[in-house]
């Protein structure tokens, strides 16, 4: 029989986490829940979990000083941050911290659903036959699926799990403009729709990291279509 997969809900709302927790138990999921940012990281140390939901404004260590801590660690585990501020700025600091997707307050609970099992399936081994597949490389930025690691020139990237699938996908069709409905079916597994944020919060995080200034571009937009990844030319 297959062991459900655990999640660990930290929130300093009480309401919050008894609604997340019944509503994940009757998606099959073994939940537990955590009032704070210590209990948080005593928990996740005593018991690992398979994906954290951390809410930012907690007392003590926020949600932002857990991310910081596990990711210091060596732990990997996939991590969704809910929010109540709404700037995009706000949001980078998540993703700064580590996290791998966030989600701002209200949400609709088959929105938070969809993010999990896409985050879930992620986080699974794809390896099936034990065939190393060999580094993909888009102009002086190279990316290796096996070890989860990239390089632009020669300097090594820190990507978070959402990051790196990100880019891996845009590399994985170099040159071809994907739209916003496909990289949400591929990446998060759902489309969020024309007026959701989340993936040009990505994009933009993105080159933040990989074309640093004085580098040429190497992740293009498409106005009104979407983004690909390609070599930039010389004009």
């Amino acid at each position: 029989m297959t062991r459900p997969s655990s999640v660990l809900i930290a929130d300093d709302d009480r309401a919050i986490r008894d609604s997340l927790e019944r509503a994940l138990q009757l998606e099959g999921y073994a939940v537990r829940t955590t009032g704070d940012g210590v209990e948080t990281l005593a928990a996740v140390h005593s018991e690992p979990a398979d994906l954290l939901v951390l809410d930012v404004m907690m007392p003590g260590v926020d949600g932002l000083g857990v991310c910081r801590v596990l990711r210091k660690e060596g732990d990997r585990t996939p991590i969704l941050m809910l929010t109540a501020r709404v700037e995009t700025s706000d949001r980078v600091a998540g993703l700064d911290a580590g996290a791998d997707d966030y989600l701002p307050k209200p949400f609709e609970l088959e929105e938070l659903l969809a993010r999990l099992r896409a985050l879930l399936r992620r986080a699974e081994p794809t390896d099936e036959n034990g065939v190393a597949e060999p580094p993909m490389q888009v102009g002086d930025l190279r990316l290796d699926p096996g070890s989860r690691r990239v390089w632009r020139g020669g300097a090594e990237i820190e990507l978070s799990k959402t990051e790196f699938d990100l880019l891996e996908l845009l590399m994985r069709n170099a040159g071809i403009v994907l739209d916003h409905p496909t990289i949400y079916d591929r990446i998060w597994g759902y489309d969020f729709g024309p007026e959701s944020k989340n993936l040009a919060v990505y994009i933009s995080y993105l080159r933040r990291k990989l074309e640093p200034e004085g580098t040429p571009p190497l992740i293009h937009t498409v106005r009104g279509v979407g983004y690909t990844v390609r070599p930039h030319e010389a004009g």
